[in-house]
Formats: C-alpha cells, structure tokens, sequence
C-alpha cells in the first residue's frame, strides 16, 4: 500500500505497529540468546562478536550490524535507494535497544538443564515470528537485513526467496568463521538454536499472518480486506 493513498491516521497506526513489531522480534532474539544455542542467523555474526568483544552488548551489535546493511543497500542502489528507507537507521537503534531490554528481561530466567535452554530457543523463535509478522502487516519500513535481501534480489535479478536463503546461510558461515578466528577454533554463539530458528521461523509468521492479517488490517485500516 502506497503511503499517499493513507490518511495520516493510518500510517500513525502502522508505524506504531512496526515499533511493536520490533520489539517482540527483539524479545524473540533475547529469549533464544538466553538458551546460549545460538541466535537466528541474521543475528548470528552480531551474537558471535558480542562474545568476543564484551565492551559493546549484544544490542550494541545488532545496531552496528543493521547500519552496515543499510550502507550496503546504499552501496547497492545507488540512485535508485528511496530516502525514507533511511527511517531504517533509527529502527534499527530501536531494535537494539530493545534487543537489550529483552537480555536483561531473560536473565532472570534460569536455564540449567539442556531442555529449558532448548525450550527458550523455540519460545524465542515463536516470539521473534510473531514480530516479524506485525512488521510484515505494518508494511512500512522494512527492516535493515530483508531490505537488504531485496536490493540484492533487484540488483542481481534474482528471486527474492533464494537470495534470502543465501543470504542466510552467509551469514551463519560468516559467524562460524569469526568463532573460529577469535575462539582458537572453536564454535561459539552458533549452534542447533539458528538452525532451528532458521527452519521454524518462516513457519510461525506463516501461521501467525493467517492469524493476524485480516484483523490487524481492520484495525489498521477500518475495514475487512477481502482475500
């Protein structure tokens, strides 16, 4: 939906609606971290970093890493970059601000045993689709990594579907290899928690737009979208 063709109204709601978005995708990604199996892959390298180089949070990172993708995208339109997808910058702040609150939230949770760590990994991961999915239904401002994914899909001409997969499993290699160069061969930050964020995770937005989309639309618009 176009901005132009919204009253000031609704894009008030939907803007309100991506920083609730943000928010429960950064609580997801600070309950999977609580597991310490490993976060979702777009959030992995960050993760890895952070436990290396402690002076910063995780959040901190995540802030780092999703500016370095919007200057990617930049890099990567050129001309073509549209100016209001620069509202990505301090999203992204929000989203690692956010992303910390969430750390301390789940620190109080304790996870002894290898069952609970696991069940916070997939608590998360249902968390952080959810989040995703209002995003989705905000239908705004994407956030750094999936605009990330799509300039690449426009650049190369290539499906937005597989450079999103390939892009994905770049980045759980480019944490492998900075675990391996900082923890003297050893794999830290990356474990079966990205790999199950990274299967079940298009899943639960899958569920959770079936769920949500006629009823967040309503609100969002005051009326039934016919489908």
């Amino acid at each position: 939906m176009e901005a132009a063709k919204m009253t000031k109204t609704e894009i008030l709601k939907r803007y309100v609606l991506l920083v609730i978005g943000l928010f429960f995708s950064a609580l997801g990604v600070a309950v999977t971290k609580r597991g310490d199996l490993g976060v979702s892959p777009i959030s992995s390298a960050a993760n890895v970093i952070a436990e290396r180089f402690s002076f910063f949070t995780l959040g901190n990172w995540l802030i780092v890493w999703n500016c370095v993708l919007i200057v990617g995208q930049i890099i990567l339109l050129r001309k073509k970059f549209n100016p209001v997808q620069l509202l990505q910058i301090p999203l992204s702040f929000l989203f690692g601000w956010f992303t910390d609150f969430g750390v301390w939230c789940a620190s109080f949770i304790p996870v002894d045993i290898y069952p609970v760590r696991l069940l916070m990994v997939m608590a998360g991961t249902v968390i952080l689709g959810f989040g995703i999915t209002l995003c989705v239904i905000a239908n705004v401002v994407m956030n750094s990594g999936e605009a990330f994914v799509k300039a690449v899909s426009d650049t190369i001409h290539k499906n937005f579907g597989n450079v999103k997969i390939a892009f994905d499993i770049s980045c759980v290699i480019m944490a492998v290899v900075l675990s391996l160069i900082f923890f003297d061969f050893k794999i830290v930050g990356t474990r079966e928690g990205t790999i199950i964020a990274a299967l079940c995770t298009g899943l639960v937005v899958k569920f959770f737009s079936k769920l949500l989309h006629g009823p967040a639309t309503k609100l969002l618009t005051g009326s039934e979208v016919q489908r």
